[in-house]
């Protein structure tokens, strides 16, 4: 059996850009898995914190953290909100940053590691970004992440238990290590079979083309790999 192509995606549960690349890339492998010789592929999220200092808590709303922490002028910050809802609808995503509660998402990375060693990373990641950008769930506290844990199938008091040990932190520092290490400064980026970089949001058709040009690079190697040997006999 020819091996699965492995994306490995770093990205933050609290970045626009990553969602609406979320989705693009789950349409882009949906496209190419009606060809006859679908890609068989192989998704893994990583940790990126966009901004590790920003408080649990945040008093004001997206429009506010960007101009007082980012130092935006806020009809430019408004501007840049108008903008990416407009993308992420397109994406069939509908964005409330009137609702979205701005927190720190150290916790939801170790909570995306902890679903990841029980097998439910894909369900949690989607869960995790459905209530943070559509829903203003508080994803810093808690309560709040062991909830949207339970509602993928997690053991609620494995989930507790996860957050309060931070077991699971090292885990969040290796990735953020691999980021530095190939050079990550921005999310969401996409490593396809630790060869090949996609930076951004990249329309579904770019990475429907990339699954099927990466798969047929795998046929190849596969071919190559079967193809038998020829013994010449020495002449003397």
């Amino acid at each position: 059996m020819t091996d699965a192509i492995k994306i490995d995606v770093w990205s933050d549960i609290a970045c626009p850009w990553c969602y609406i690349g979320k989705r693009n890339l789950e349409k882009g492998l949906a496209e190419a898995s009606a060809d006859d010789d679908a890609p068989v592929v192989d998704v893994v999220f990583h940790s990126f914190e966009l901004a590790p200092d920003t408080p649990v808590d945040f008093d004001g709303g997206e429009t506010d953290y960007l101009s007082h922490h980012k130092g935006i002028p806020a009809e430019e910050a408004r501007q840049m909100l108008d903008r990416v809802t407009g993308v992420a609808a397109d994406a069939g995503l509908q964005y409330r940053f009137d609702l979205l509660k701005h927190t720190n998402t150290v916790k939801a990375h170790q909570l995306l590691h902890f679903a990841k060693a029980n097998g439910k990373q894909q369900e949690l990641a989607e869960r995790l970004m459905s209530a943070y950008f559509t829903e203003g769930r508080h994803l810093g506290q808690d309560d709040e992440l062991v909830a949207l844990a339970a509602e993928v199938g997690l053991d609620e008091a494995q989930a507790r238990e996860a957050l309060t040990s931070e077991r699971y932190l090292d885990d969040v520092r290796a990735d953020q290590a691999q980021a530095a290490e190939y050079g990550i400064s921005g999310v969401p980026f996409f490593v396809i079979d630790g060869k090949y970089g996609v930076s951004g949001a990249q329309p579904a058709d770019a990475f429907a083309q990339i699954a099927r040009q990466v798969w047929g690079e795998h046929r190849e190697a596969e071919n190559t790999a079967a193809e038998p040997s020829v013994e010449r006999e020495s002449v003397a």
